[in-house]
């Protein structure tokens, strides 16, 4: 049967182009300029998939995927970004979009990544019992919440000392009922680390409800937190269940905690304090049962000390802290993650790239990794898109981890010629000195690269 997919996009040109690309492919296409066309087809239609824009003149990609989740459960949802969106994006996955892709791209490029779901939901379907077994293996940062929880937690262990360090503290405080504060770099996994104490525990066969609370506005936290019932505020048409009544028996991940606001925070307070909660518009209490694990990248001590959190809620949520290494605190554990994550990117993209060039494998271990698994994961299924080759080159690895920090500094000290002579150098080792790719790198001419080869006397 042909796949029913609908877009929105208010750029008419750039619209019609991924209507005759995708037509071509064998889909059944349709288009929406506005939001309202949009609500209009959803409603009436069973697309299979929607693609839609982030930014609309009339409405935004997250408001018609929660509409599109609410009439139509069954459309699949892409949101088109531009790279600055790349945040809310994400925000965008985690309330349930299948994926995103950031502008501009080529109609290839999404072709990619509607065959690669399709194919990863056939995988799933046809061997979701053997690979119960495997997932023992699987990374620090690909959780989603519609996983079937395991026994056991779903990452890499790691063969660093301070890899060992970290997961001996999930399994040690895993199986209590503490209040575990999650601390670490953004992009380290602190989802993840969650989910595997969840795992670990007797709630393991419970919900476990994901919060990104510097997503929530202060003036909905409350009906976020709690729930609400009908008629009780503008907008509040049916009842609703409130995050800590979908978590009951099970445990509730409050991310980036440290962004509530004071008022949010006495409530958050008192609902720990007296494991009750009462629905917005409500007079009657419900009793939850729920363990408390909370995430943040902030200096949670420091917001106490200048009164920007309160310290009574900070101690009832820090019964327990485990800090996330960074990537660059565990750098033997790098080639254990690349291992993952180019597995992953060939089965979604459906590729067959054997490992990374050597100087590839050279970049990466001068990187520092700012980003932390989340960039590493990035980069990596980026570079196996553009490699058509067995090992990833050079040429497809973005410039700014191509180069190592003492080549920045370098390249910023350009006009002096030690170091202009150093950043050539370097720039030549990394591309096993390839003259052209070495130009590459060091964003200059061919012609350029030789005549400076020549004037500090290069012996190649």
């Amino acid at each position: 049967m042909t796949q029913q997919i609908h877009i929105v996009e208010d750029d008419v040109a750039f619209g019609k182009m991924l209507t005759s690309f995708l037509e071509r492919k064998g889909f059944a296409v349709s288009v929406s300029l506005t939001g309202k066309n949009a609500r209009k087809a959803i409603a009436e239609n069973n697309f299979d998939l929607l693609i839609t824009d982030l930014h609309l003149p009339d409405d935004s990609g997250l408001d018609l995927l929660e509409f599109s989740q609410k009439v139509s459960p069954k459309t699949k949802v892409i949101l088109m970004t531009g790279y600055a969106e790349v945040d809310t994006a994400v925000k965008a996955i985690k309330k349930g979009a299948l994926d995103y892709i950031s502008k501009p791209f080529r109609p290839e490029e999404l072709l990619m990544v509607i065959e690669a779901e399709s194919r990863e939901l056939k995988t799933k379907l046809k061997s979701k019992s053997e690979k119960e077994n495997d997932d023992s293996v699987a990374h620090e940062n690909d959780f989603k919440s519609t996983d079937n929880f395991q026994s056991k937690p779903n990452f890499v262990v790691g063969i660093s000392e301070s890899s060992k360090k970290f997961n001996e503290y999930l399994k040690l405080v895993g199986p209590t009922d503490m209040c575990v504060l999650i601390q670490g770099e953004s992009g380290t996994g602190k989802e993840v680390a969650a989910k595997a104490i969840h795992n670990y525990s007797k709630r393991k066969d419970k919900n476990f409800v994901a919060v990104d609370c510097g997503a929530i506005p202060k003036e909905i936290a409350a009906s976020e937190f709690f729930g609400h019932v009908k008629g009780s505020f503008t907008g509040a048409v049916n009842d609703k269940k409130g995050h800590f009544e979908a978590a009951d028996g099970g445990t509730l991940f409050l991310d980036e905690v440290g962004n509530l606001s004071y008022e949010n925070q006495i409530q958050l307070l008192r609902a720990l304090q007296e494991r009750r909660i009462k629905p917005v518009g409500s007079n009657a209490e419900i009793d939850v049962d729920v363990r408390i694990l909370s995430a943040t990248n902030e200096d949670l001590q420091k917001a106490v000390s200048e009164g920007k959190f309160r310290e009574d809620l900070y101690h009832r949520l820090n019964e327990f802290s485990i800090h996330i290494p960074s990537l660059h605190e565990r750098k033997e554990d790098l080639f254990l993650f690349i291992e993952y994550f180019l597995a992953e990117a060939n089965n979604s993209l459906g590729k067959d790239v054997i490992g990374l060039s050597k100087e590839v494998e050279e970049a990466f271990k001068n990187y520092s990794w700012p980003g932390n698994l989340r960039e590493l994961k990035n980069v990596i299924k980026r570079s196996v898109l553009l490699t058509n080759s067995q090992f990833i080159p050079l040429e497809v690895i973005p410039r700014e981890v191509i180069l190592s920090e003492n080549s920045k500094r370098s390249q910023m000290d350009f006009s002096r010629e030690s170091n202009e002579k150093q950043l050539i150098l370097n720039a030549l080792k990394a591309a096993d000195f390839n003259k052209t790719k070495a130009a590459k790198l060091l964003n200059i001419t061919r012609k350029t690269l030789y005549n400076k080869i020549e004037q500090y006397q290069i012996e190649l």
